[in-house]
């Protein structure tokens, strides 16, 4: 295998294990109340997880911007820069993580107005919620330090993160649930000590391997030098308007889907799931697109740059034509693995073409978001995004009175194919390196 092949998968692959373990997190709580007796504790998980995941996944640029300019200043060898981003970045996350808390009841309120839970759920999603938000700070933190260990080239540490944090949430609510008789307090605090245990596992392992770096200290001192701010916060800037859209996309699928009635949007629910199954794996050649693209961008490696984006991309064409023939064989399979109404397994028949063409229809998007936070062409990634988001509303609002949910499921193909053309177009268009 050509050495940059296994450059990759030296990436993508523990990027995927750790891909495949977060679902676990929320899994695991939902599992465990599911054997409390009531089944209003586990709505208030389902609400609860939502929220919390719907709200992380606004402050995801705070990893990906972390990532890319950290992967440049590496490839660049500049290790002072190395450590003024994790300084900064680090700042950045607590500061947004106390504006959590401090605004905990506010956004609890938006929140469960947003989500609409029904009042015998309510009283126990409160209880969760009041009690996970103490995790934002140790969360927003990973996000920081797993960004920074991806652009230092290491996604192994993010990975035993990962299946660490499992662990520890399964024994620490089986705990406290069962050792100590909690209810939903015992698995929301279960939930906060794996969050916090992931973070101090980090900070040991950052200290173990990176610590060398800290010799650096004189660096962090002038971390905030104003000269340092202009490209971190528009970068930054650009990232959260990009999630923007993506959240946008994904609430409207839902609310749409729930529009058409109980078991279309059961349908879309379980559809969806094979979708993210496959961008677990592309999510992985992203990392890889990050970190690579990144490193040989800052060290201004044409050449190896160039070679890196051939290679990805024939890993997607790989993977995509592997998730396509797995689609096509055996998606209703999978759908009857995941659920047993057979209003449901009927009515998917009608709709399941379409997630045979996701892979298709995203695989350029994936890698291409990888590239653009690893040389931080975060402008690009908006413009891209926002107009995909536009092409999404205009084929939906044209086609759902005709088509109905075959519509929606179009504006959401059309959507991902956008995105990697847009970004295919920008890159030529754009060349920096």
């Amino acid at each position: 295998m050509n050495q940059r092949d296994q450059q990759i998968l030296r990436i993508a692959l523990p990027s995927i294990v750790s891909n495949i373990t977060v679902p676990l997190l929320g899994m695991i709580d939902v599992a465990i109340v599911g054997h409390m007796g009531d089944a209003a504790f586990i709505g208030a998980v389902a609400v609860g997880s939502m929220i919390f995941n719907l709200v992380y996944w606004l402050f995801g640029f705070l990893r990906m911007s972390t990532s890319g300019m950290t992967a440049q200043a590496y490839g660049g060898r500049r290790l002072d820069d190395v450590i003024r981003i994790l300084v900064r970045s680090t700042v950045v996350a607590l500061a947004v993580a106390l504006t959590l808390m401090v605004l905990q009841e506010p956004l609890r309120l938006l929140m469960f107005w947003l989500m609409g839970p029904t009042d015998d759920v309510v009283a126990f999603a409160v209880t969760y919620f009041r009690i996970v938000i103490w995790g934002a700070p140790a969360m927003m933190g990973l996000y920081c330090l797993s960004g920074w260990f991806i652009g230092m080239q290491n996604t192994r540490i993010p990975m035993f993160i990962s299946i660490m944090q499992n662990i520890v949430n399964i024994l620490a609510s089986l705990m406290l649930v069962y050792g100590f008789g909690m209810k939903i307090e015992g698995v929301a605090l279960g939930t906060v000590i794996a969050q916090y245990a992931g973070l101090l596992a980090a900070v040991v392992l950052l200290a173990r391997h990176y610590g060398r770096l800290f010799r650096h200290f004189p660096v962090i001192r002038d971390s905030w030098n104003l000269r340092h701010h202009g490209h971190f916060f528009q970068t930054n800037r650009d990232l959260f308007l990009r999630t923007v859209c993506l959240v946008g996309v994904n609430l409207f699928f839902t609310s749409a889907s729930a529009r058409q009635g109980a078991v279309v949007l059961s349908v879309n629910t379980v559809m969806l799931q094979l979708f993210l199954f496959f961008s677990y794996f592309m999510d992985g050649f992203a990392y890889a697109g990050e970190a690579l693209g990144g490193r040989f961008f800052g060290a201004g490696n044409a050449t190896a740059f160039h070679d890196t984006l051939r290679r990805l991309f024939r890993w997607a064409l790989f993977v995509t034509a592997a998730f396509t023939l797995l689609y096509i064989i055996g998606s209703m399979q999978i759908v009857c693995l995941l659920t047993d109404e057979p209003q449901v397994r009927d009515t998917a028949r009608e709709f399941i073409w379409w997630v045979w063409l996701v892979p298709a229809a995203g695989a350029a998007a994936f890698i291409w978001d990888g590239v653009f936070v690893g040389i931080t062409a975060s402008r690009g990634m908006l413009v891209a995004t926002f107009v995909a988001t536009l092409s999404f509303g205009a084929v939906y609002l044209l086609t759902k009175d005709t088509l109905g949910n075959h519509g929606l499921w179009l504006a959401q193909v059309v959507y991902l194919a956008m995105r990697g053309l847009l970004q295919t177009v920008w890159i030529n268009k754009n060349k920096k390196i």
